[in-house]
């Protein structure tokens, strides 16, 4: 006879306990976790679309609302960035060899509007594809920015030689992808590490870098770009290239500054008349050539000129390490 009397107060107790609950749920002031938030977060809602974020670069502060969707870009390296944190721009300057894009990212730019040369891009194109980002460099364009804050938020790196890592991260915080950005660097240093267990104590070894042009032969230095990714795997130079600069014009009496223990040069063969490859094979015919060690070793190899310096940018950089192990057993 009591059974029945129990259930019905059990009963009536857990209704009361689940309002309760729900009462206080709805009267609480505290905040729950944003159903779209990042999984794992700890509850912080995703930026507004509309948020506004402001950019220090180059040529001062730009203000940036939300995340760019269509972006143009005014250099190479930085086409390689975009690429690289996944956004694929609508307009860019063409490579600076050939009349597509490099090969590495040929696939990549399908549908992507050409701009003409780094140095002078077309600003009528730059204003019929309506960005809401563009993208240039100090030393290339500083002329034309009033221009081109006319027509969208503009974003400058302060240089190009050697300067790649840190354009990388402020086109990544420009895009709104520094995390993403940082996951690329990431990437990139385990990378080097990787090549770096590769060599071991043949990283006292020293490299030369050395441009055969038409008119003209240098050897490169550690501000470079292909100096740079040799100072992160922490090989030596010769002295003349051991310097904290760009570059350097030679004439042949002084071929011994490119002399080393290995020799990688790249020829720069801009039309049909191959005028690098001409100064190259000019000069390795001389004398003065004959008697350097990397001569008498067969020890100077040729590799890709746009992967080793004039694309600069990070996929470019990931290619140049992997490119470098195959001259592991050279040294």
């Amino acid at each position: 006879m009591n059974r029945p009397k129990r259930s019905l107060f059990t009963i009536c107790l857990l209704v009361l306990t689940m309002i309760a609950v729900v009462t206080a749920g709805c009267s609480s002031t505290g905040t729950t976790p944003a159903a779209s938030g990042t999984p794992g977060s700890t509850g912080t809602p995703a930026p507004a679309a509309d948020t506004v974020r402001e950019i220090t670069h180059a040529m001062g502060k730009t203000e940036i609302k939300g995340t760019p969707q269509r972006v143009v870009v005014l250099t190479n390296e930085g086409t390689e960035a975009l690429l690289e944190l996944g956004v694929k721009p609508v307009g860019a300057v063409k490579s600076g060899v050939g009349n597509t894009w490099y090969p590495h990212i040929k696939d990549a730019m399908q549908g992507v509007t050409e701009l003409g040369e780094e140095v002078q891009p077309n600003q009528e194109l730059i204003v019929s594809l309506k960005p809401d980002l563009i993208i240039g460099n100090k030393v290339r364009h500083e002329k034309i920015y009033d221009q081109l804050t006319k027509i969208a938020p503009t974003v400058f790196a302060e240089d190009l030689s050697g300067k790649w890592k840190k354009n990388f991260a402020l086109y990544a915080e420009a895009l709104n992808k520094k995390a993403e950005g940082d996951k690329a660097m990431e990437n990139y240093n385990k990378h080097v590490a990787d090549v770096k267990g590769k060599f071991g104590d043949k990283t006292s070894a020293k490299v030369s870098i050395v441009r055969f042009l038409p008119n003209a032969v240098r050897i490169y230095q550690k501000d470079t770009f292909a100096g740079i990714i040799l100072q992160d795997l922490g090989f030596a130079r010769p002295a003349a290239q051991d310097k904290n600069a760009f570059m350097e014009v030679i004439t042949k009496e002084r071929m011994a500054d490119m002399d080393g223990d290995i020799m990688f040069y790249f020829n720069s063969d801009y039309d049909d008349s191959k005028g690098g490859t001409k100064s190259q094979q000019e000069w390795m015919k001389d004398p003065l050539y004959t008697n350097l060690n990397v001569a008498k070793n067969n020890k100077a190899f040729q590799i890709d000129e746009i992967i080793w310096n004039t694309s600069g940018g990070i996929k470019s950089a990931n290619l140049m390490l992997d490119d470098f192990v195959k001259y592991a057993d050279k040294l």
